[in-house]
């Protein structure tokens, strides 16, 4: 294909400008311990170990605060994965992310809990793995930033002197587990040297490094100080080379993933590493630590986090590993002394596993060193939608429109799945959710909510998997794609989840499925509510209608509450205030005839109140009188725009103009396009037509 003319571009100079931008040499720095040194003294947090390093990761990214259920809740912005777009942002778990986070910085404070496993529990799909990811891909990056920079170091033979020491072939023999190198300091010098680069330092922190250098460093080390006579500062300044660590999980650098394989298959040595044969004829001995390849995911981890999947699943001789490294910050490779470590160690599990550990009383000692913080499913309608919001937009729709209220009736179904029935009996599912998502029902308070929270045992720790949900949009959009439908509306997305539940392998109990298709029925029916309530307020949408009509009825009730007449613009007569015409939009809000006088004065007060201000009344801010005027324009027009005959064959001129105003109403007001307002349309008419053939009968 023919390049257009003046389209060509030096990639070179681009590439070369890019690699600018990353400050290279920043990342690829390297010095003698001595500039390390001094280095620690201008920056002592470069030191920082694996907890604090993590801690201030997710507090650089800030926080923000809100109220929820009177509970102050903290939101971490880390979470957003604002570096993706956020592509594995996580919606709805503040809560137990706030966990998580102090978890983590008591741990960076030294409190203990760096001492522990930290297991991430919850049902499937739960975003268990979602946050595990979070936080490696975090630490890569971290450790890349100014802030988060971080150094290790390697041994060096310049010439090949000390060949019998570093091998024949061997001039540089990186750290095995890319440890720090304050490390290389004797434990009885630390003292004196901390002290020193501690003098006048800025801050609360201070450097105080702990741990030995793993096996090979540490062979090295002893064998040039016997070369050397004894004397530290030589072997320091002819043969270490300290330089910029950046983790990588690609590269098996700072991040290490452990994922169990099956029982028979499983081996320690995956974890803290094994020999290598091809050395051990080199160097002559399997006990020589050069010959020990430290590869393991504990090793490879070192100075980063290690993430256990399915952890519970692990063997338990894997088990008795990861209490040492948990409790010890130390492992146990074959044949070598333990080994320091300086690590995050996360796992997951789901609800069986972890069911599995508290009946085994031989895991008694790995519940006592574990933090289990439970990661439910979202049960907030706001939240669950985001999930699918962000998953199923126009950029992958490829011409298919998504109606509105499509994800929300589909995360509805959701979070009703994973909600507990409500223990009072005038209280539905439907009600707890629009509860737990802010919406205001009546006699229920803030405190009311919070009951209802504390009286459940598991909710959101079972139900419908968002992945589920995920799985049925998407075979309800290529389904509409392959039927030419240019729209996906909540039935299509409903039929698909109801029809899935059949064969779902996780859901062998019959009695949850019926359970789940009678949910299924009551998200249908607030989607007909929804689209009712949508249809009426296009139609009742006419600006000047409602004002002419707010302002018959607050006329009628002034005469009605000072007990006066009322002059009838057409003749030109006194009358009696309209009783008909106000009860008829006092019903629309279920104002009951008893109390028609109190609401009557209610509205005149309010209306007495801000003129005292020098405020014009507005029917808008007025919620109750606005409903009520709009359920009641609707009910005067819908039969003069007879919505119903849409559902016949035959619709005159006017008709049509004036079901075009309202479908136009639905497109600007409501998010509509052409082809999903005019599926509502026909839809709620036949609503309509139905309730017309019942009042006949």
């Amino acid at each position: 294909m023919a390049m257009e003319s003046g389209r060509r571009t030096n990639f070179t100079d681009l590439i070369q400008t890019l690699q600018k931008e990353r400050k290279y040499e920043d990342l690829n720095w390297s010095g003698s311990f001595n500039d390390y040194l001094n280095l620690v003294r201008e920056n002592p947090k470069i030191t920082r170990n694996a907890f604090q390093r993590m801690f201030e990761m997710i507090m650089e990214k800030g926080t923000s605060e809100y109220v929820d259920v009177k509970k102050q809740i903290i939101h971490y912005k880390f979470f957003d994965d604002e570096e993706n777009d956020g592509k594995d942002a996580v919606f709805g778990a503040d809560i137990p992310l706030m966990k998580l986070v102090n978890v983590l910085k008591a741990a960076a404070l030294g409190y203990g809990t760096e001492k522990r496993v930290i297991l991430l529990h919850g049902p499937v799909g739960s975003a268990k793995s979602t946050i595990c990811r979070l936080l490696k891909q975090g630490v890569e990056r971290y450790s890349k930033s100014a802030n988060g920079a971080m150094y290790t170091f390697e041994w060096v033979d310049e010439g090949g002197r000390h060949a019998d020491i570093f091998g024949k072939e061997c001039h540089i023999f990186p750290s095995p587990m890319h440890e720090e190198p304050l490390l290389l300091l004797p434990v009885d010098l630390r003292a004196g040297v901390f002290d020193e680069l501690n003098r006048g330092a800025k801050g609360d922190f201070r450097v105080n490094v702990t741990g030995e250098l793993c096996p090979p460093s540490r062979w090295i080390f002893r064998q040039l100080l016997e070369r050397y006579h004894g004397d530290i500062s030589k072997v320091l300044e002819n043969h270490v080379r300290v330089k910029r660590l950046l983790l990588s999980e690609a590269d098996r650098i700072g991040i290490g993933t452990f994922q169990p394989k099956d029982e028979k298959n499983q081996d320690s040595t995956e974890l803290t590493g094994d020999l290598n044969y091809r050395k051990i004829a080199e160097y002559g001995s399997d006990s020589d630590p050069r010959a020990f390849n430290f590869d393991g995911e504990f090793n490879v981890a070192n100075r980063g986090m290690i993430e256990f999947v399915e952890v519970l699943k692990l063997d338990v001789a894997f088990l008795y590993d990861l209490l040492g490294a948990s409790q010890e910050h130390r492992i146990k490779p074959k044949k070598f002394a333990q080994t320091h470590i300086d690590e995050v160690i996360i796992g997951h599990t789901n609800e069986p596993e972890y069911r599995k550990l508290q009946d085994n009383e031989f895991m008694e000692a790995l519940r006592d060193r574990t933090v289990k913080i439970d990661i439910p499913y979202i049960t907030k309608l706001r939240d669950e939608k985001k999930i699918y919001t962000k998953d199923f937009n126009s950029k992958i729709l490829r011409g298919v429109s998504i109606a509105p209220h499509t994800i929300e009736m589909a995360a509805m179904w959701a979070i009703l799945t994973r909600l507990e029935k409500p223990k009072k009996a005038n209280l539905t599912r439907l009600q707890k959710l629009k509860l737990y998502d802010g919406k205001s029902l009546p006699n229920y308070t803030e405190d009311n909510v919070k009951e209802l929270r504390k009286e459940t045992k598991r909710e959101g720790l079972e139900g419908i998997s968002p992945r589920y949900i995920q799985d049925k949009l998407s075979n309800a959009i290529v389904l509409a794609q392959q039927m030419n439908k240019g729209s996906v509306n909540p039935f299509m997305v409903l039929n698909e989840l109801e029809a899935g539940l059949k064969h779902h392998s996780l859901l062998a109990n019959e009695e949850l499925k019926l359970d789940y298709r009678e949910l299924l029925s009551v998200v249908k029916q607030e989607y007909e509510e929804i689209i009712k309530s949508e249809v009426q307020r296009a139609i009742s949408a006419d600006e000047s209608a409602l004002q002419r009509l707010c302002g018959n009825y607050i006329d009628n009730v002034k005469a009605y509450t000072q007990k006066e007449r009322v002059r009838n613009p057409f003749t030109g007569m006194d009358e009696e205030p309209d009783e008909r015409l106000m009860r008829s939009i006092e019903e629309k809000i279920e104002i009951p005839e008893s109390r028609k006088d109190d609401f009557r004065r209610e509205i005149m007060n309010y209306i007495g109140a801000l003129a005292l201000d020098g405020k014009k009344f507005d029917y808008k801010t007025n919620e109750r009188l606005h409903k009520a005027l709009e359920l009641k324009l609707f009910e005067d027009q819908k039969d003069s725009i007879k919505l119903t005959s849409l559902v016949s064959s035959v619709v005159d001129k006017d008709t049509q103009e004036k079901i075009e105003i309202v479908k136009t109403r639905l497109i600007k007001e409501f998010g509509y396009d052409e082809i999903s307002a005019i599926d509502v349309l026909h839809y709620v008419a036949s609503i309509f037509a139905r309730g017309d053939v019942k009042d006949k009968k």
